[in-house]
């Protein structure tokens, strides 16, 4: 098995193909993929990360690459919503669960008019690789199963890569090494 560094240099010389880029997978399938790691290295992959960003943005590529954390976009829409300072109370008075709930209704995580999804489809360039990072932090209000496939249904024009901090076989995915999603996806693990 490559390193960490290994797999986060071959995600560099991947995304710069354009035969990546064109957003077709096996099948003619709609790219999708999931970079899994070690949740132990979540603050490096999050530096490798925005030296990806700033070195595409300083570069000639015909392309942008764009990063969404998802916990920052939860937290951007309920502080434009004016929720934020009400969760704190809420979850004082009624619990962690209920509050999750809540957040997750006034999100529309699971509809097809997904605030989160909205916010990315109308955040992306044409020309563009699609970093989604965050997942961790914002378990378990928000699953990783719920934004790949609503966001599968919205953005089909360029290739999506989901950072996992946990395991991803190809068809399961494992939370931190842990927490096991019964959820079966159809995504491309990038990178062994």
């Amino acid at each position: 098995m490559r390193s960490i560094d290994e797999r986060l240099n071959k995600l560099e010389e991947i995304i710069q193909k354009p035969s990546f880029r064109e957003n077709k997978g096996l099948g003619n399938e709609v790219g999708y993929y999931i970079f899994d790691y070690p949740a132990e290295k979540e603050l490096y992959v999050r530096e490798r990360i925005d030296y990806i960003k700033k070195k595409n943005e300083t570069s000639n590529d015909d392309y942008k690459v764009v990063v969404f954390d998802l916990y920052d976009i939860v937290i951007d829409i309920l502080k434009q919503k004016g929720y934020l300072e009400k969760c704190y109370q809420f979850e004082k008075s009624k619990g962690f669960e209920r509050v999750s709930k809540s957040i997750s209704n006034m999100l529309r995580i699971t509809s097809s008019d997904s605030l989160i999804v909205n916010y990315i489809k109308e955040s992306t360039p044409d020309k563009a690789v699609v970093f989604i990072t965050g997942i961790g932090k914002c378990y378990p209000i928000l699953r990783s199963h719920t934004v790949l496939n609503n966001l599968h249904q919205v953005i089909d024009n360029v290739p999506v890569v989901l950072f996992y901090p946990g395991n991803y076989d190809g068809q399961e995915l494992v939370l931190f090494g842990e927490i096991k999603d019964d959820n079966y996806y159809r995504a491309f693990k990038l990178v062994d």
